[in-house]
């Protein structure tokens, strides 16, 4: 199993539950109003006067199989609105409970 971590402008909300769900990954956990900024190019999204923008990011944990379809979705979703931003980050995944 792989933990996939997507973080991205709250403009993308709906984008990447579409996503999910025609890579059919139903589980997931999404956060709200996750402040920060991209590592090279990236505006800050703060949620401030000055600095309006907010992140969201939602961590699904899929089976590996699943892992190249949802990675390629993600990163059209990002080519086509890439001054939006969209991140994804995978690591492995144990299972505990």
């Amino acid at each position: 199993m792989k933990a996939v971590m997507i973080i991205y402008n709250q403009s993308h909300s709906s984008v990447v539950t579409d996503i999910l769900d025609k890579c059919t990954i139903r589980g997931f956990t999404k956060w709200v109003d996750v402040q920060g900024r991209g590592s090279h190019k990236g505006e800050p999204h703060f949620g401030t006067h000055a600095w309006p923008s907010k992140n969201m990011a939602t961590m699904a944990v899929v089976e590996e199989d699943k892992l190249p379809a949802l990675i390629f979705e993600l990163k059209q979703a990002n080519d086509s609105a890439e001054q939006q931003g969209l991140r994804a980050f995978v690591w492995d995944a144990d299972s505990v409970v």
